[in-house]
């Protein structure tokens, strides 16, 4: 398109990893078999944790919301990431393209707080313990739920409507797997500069202020876990955090090394694989995490198949 008519594309092609022609059938087989794998095991995790009452508490309650949350995820992204490898030009409308930015910044912003809301829980299970079934109630986890979900569904607005003015005329393809901000700033020909004050601005604030209410969270209860004399209770009350605390460093480093990497090492090549990290690795890793590291959940598997 030339001239006027490039300010007002209605569709997109995702490039996606479509410059390695010789990978297509590999990648395709690969991703496919994570995509079921990872919606698998985060339905199962779901299920078993509905269907098992020894797992009603706080914690598993917690756990079903993420791998939700998870499986809702990749529903969003994989299929046009699959799509791109069998058909020649994998397209999306203006219209789709937004609606996609929108769940997936929804799914980032509810990982965010919901992963800050798990290491209060935690938090609470050590540090006071005898009043954990009262301040956990049931009432209450359901609030605190609502709550994550409606945060997430508010804080992408800003971006979505800046993201809806913008005009694209210097391409139609997005060098991306999905409609990622960074990728669409690429394209657009009107100024950037409000979206992306706005994106850093919100994006750091989120970021640092979850990171932050963690890590205070992990030092009281490191405290609380060090006055504890024996090494069987230091031992037991460590195990209830390891599973947390890994899906903490895996979310965490992959959303900072693919925002707080040096701009001079900056390319969208890069962005795509970097993607994959927060998309598709730790959704991927999150039920085993859990499944292997907790004997109650892997008790409440074995009797379901029994």
């Amino acid at each position: 398109m030339e001239g006027e008519n490039q300010t007002n594309l209605s569709e997109f092609i995702f490039v996606g990893f479509s410059d390695l022609p010789e990978l297509q059938v590999p990648l395709f087989c690969g991703f496919l078999l994570i995509y079921l794998a990872t919606f698998a095991g985060n339905l199962l995790t779901v299920a078993v944790i509905c269907s098992d009452s020894h797992l009603h508490t706080p914690m598993y309650f917690f756990l079903a919301n993420l791998s939700f949350l998870d499986l809702t995820y990749t529903s969003i992204t994989f299929p046009k990431l699959l799509a791109n490898f069998i058909l020649e030009h994998p397209h999306i409308s203006r219209t789709g393209c937004l609606v996609q930015f929108y769940f997936v910044l929804c799914m980032l912003c509810t990982e965010f707080v919901l992963l800050t809301i798990m290491a209060y829980d935690r938090y609470v299970a050590i540090c006071n313990p005898l009043r954990y079934t009262v301040i956990m109630s049931k009432m209450v986890c359901i609030k605190l739920s609502a709550a994550i979900w409606f945060f997430g569904m508010m804080e992408p607005i800003p971006y979505t409507v800046l993201f809806s003015e913008l005009s694209f005329c210097k391409s139609n393809r997005i060098n991306h797997f999905f409609c990622d901000i960074t990728a669409l700033l690429d394209l657009s020909c009107t100024s950037t500069r409000v979206i992306e004050n706005v994106t850093y601005f919100l994006g750091a604030v989120l970021v640092m202020t979850t990171l932050m209410l963690i890590l205070i969270s992990y030092v009281n209860i490191i405290s609380a876990i060090l006055r504890i004399q024996s090494t069987e209770g230091r031992e037991k009350a460590f195990s209830t955090c390891a599973s947390h605390v890994t899906m903490v460093i895996l979310f965490y480093g992959a959303i900072l090394i693919m925002y707080m990497r040096p701009a001079s090492t900056y390319s969208m090549d890069q962005n795509k694989i970097f993607s994959l990290l927060y998309t598709a690795l730790t959704p991927l890793l999150n039920p085993v995490i859990y499944s292997l590291k907790n004997r109650d959940f892997k008790r409440a598997l074995t009797k379901g198949r029994c």
